[in-house]
């Protein structure tokens, strides 16, 4: 066993989007958009049981972690996935586990 004082530069800035994707809520709302598709809070929270402030909350979680981009239009928030930042941190996190073992 190796003492680990250091995260691997793989992990760096994993943590957030790992945390964020770990929650069953918020997986259900990822699990809401279609390829490509912009959803507003509304959208999203038609789709689940949750309350809209309960939605409005882990659309943070998603939001402020990287998983999720927006952009105002009027009134509305528009979110949609950013694909390429979580299968970029799921590559670097795989690649250094097939590099250790």
């Amino acid at each position: 066993m190796k003492l680990v004082t250091d995260i691997p530069r793989e992990f760096k800035d994993t943590a957030a989007i790992f945390i964020a994707l770990g929650d069953e809520h918020r997986q259900r709302i990822l699990l809401a958009f279609e390829k490509g598709e912009k959803l507003n809070i509304l959208q999203i929270a038609s789709t689940t049981t949750l309350s809209r402030t309960a939605v409005t909350h882990h659309l943070k979680v998603l939001h402020q972690s990287g998983v999720l981009h927006s952009q105002k239009k009027g009134k509305a928030v528009f979110f949609w996935i950013n694909s390429q930042l979580v299968m970029d941190a799921i590559e670097r996190v795989l690649t250094y586990i097939k590099n250790e073992t």
